[in-house]
């Protein structure tokens, strides 16, 4: 685990969340080679295998942004890089981000960071209360039909206009962005020609999508000098395995996820 408690103040933190991710796509991505930009970014060149804490995006996204990450999928007591400071609590160690406000961006706010919501699926759009609750922990939020799962080109929207609202916080100030990646989330079946259904080969194809849209944003990350970054899924999604189909179930392939974190920006990252 990083030392977040030494590395907040002093770099930007980014959590990219790539909805719906599982865990088995990314790896058989990886492994065929077919995500060269991520590979370059996990450490030891390997998806870590965790578990989220909720089986939905509105679910995951309001645990991770109280401290909450997915948990290595192994037994254990494991320490979580923030945490909200609350009585009992028993998975902190001396380098967790430990605050008292009840969110991350607000925790990061009170420190001096601007923060900063690119949303992609329907959980950021802006046009319900629902659908605001999460934007509205943001200083910043940016959603529009483009960024969203309709459109086979969401990702390279989603880093464009993550890539320029970076370069318009202040170089001096910290930044917090989160990026909920949409097009790994359902419908996924348009990134494959002839595909009439989602599948993990057409999720798989979106998966490639995103990769090749990350080098602006990981630029734009770098030019403002070092960034704690955690990239994961929120949750996995079945495609018929058991007879499940989606998510908000209790699945294997729903509660196990992919995870990364790393410092961007440090010498070989």
């Amino acid at each position: 685990m990083l030392d977040a408690r030494e590395l907040i103040g002093r770099c930007d933190v980014a959590l990219i969340t790539l909805d719906s991710l599982r865990y088995d796509v990314a790896v058989a991505a990886l492994e065929a080679g077919e995500t060269p930009n991520l590979a370059a970014l996990l450490p030891g060149g390997v998806w870590e295998k965790r578990h989220t804490p909720g089986s939905f995006t509105y679910a995951a996204h309001q645990a991770f942004l109280s401290g909450f990450l997915p948990t290595p999928a192994r037994p254990g007591r494991h320490p979580r890089l923030f945490a909200a400071a609350f009585e009992g609590s028993r998975s902190t160690s001396p380098q967790t981000l430990t605050f008292e406000e009840a969110t991350l961006p607000a925790a990061l706010a009170a420190r001096g960071y601007h923060t900063v919501c690119v949303g992609g699926v329907g959980f950021f759009n802006g046009r319900s209360a629902l659908g605001s609750a999460l934007p509205s922990l943001f200083a910043e939020a940016h959603w529009s039909p483009a960024s969203g799962v309709k459109n086979p080109d969401s990702a390279d929207v989603q880093t464009r206009v993550a890539a320029e609202a970076l370069r318009a916080v202040p170089f001096e100030q910290r930044a917090f962005l989160l990026l909920n990646v949409a097009a790994t989330h359902t419908p996924t079946h348009f990134y494959v020609p002839g595909a009439r259904q989602d599948s993990p080969e057409t999720q798989r194809a979106a998966l490639r999508t995103v990769d090749a849209a990350l080098p602006v944003l990981l630029d734009a990350l770098r030019a403002r000098g070092t960034t704690l970054l955690i990239i994961c899924a929120d949750h996995g999604t079945c495609f018929g395995e058991d007879g499940y189909h989606g998510h908000r179930l209790a699945h294997p392939l729903v509660w196990t996820v992919p995870y990364a974190e790393l410092v961007l920006g440090e010498t070989g990252a």
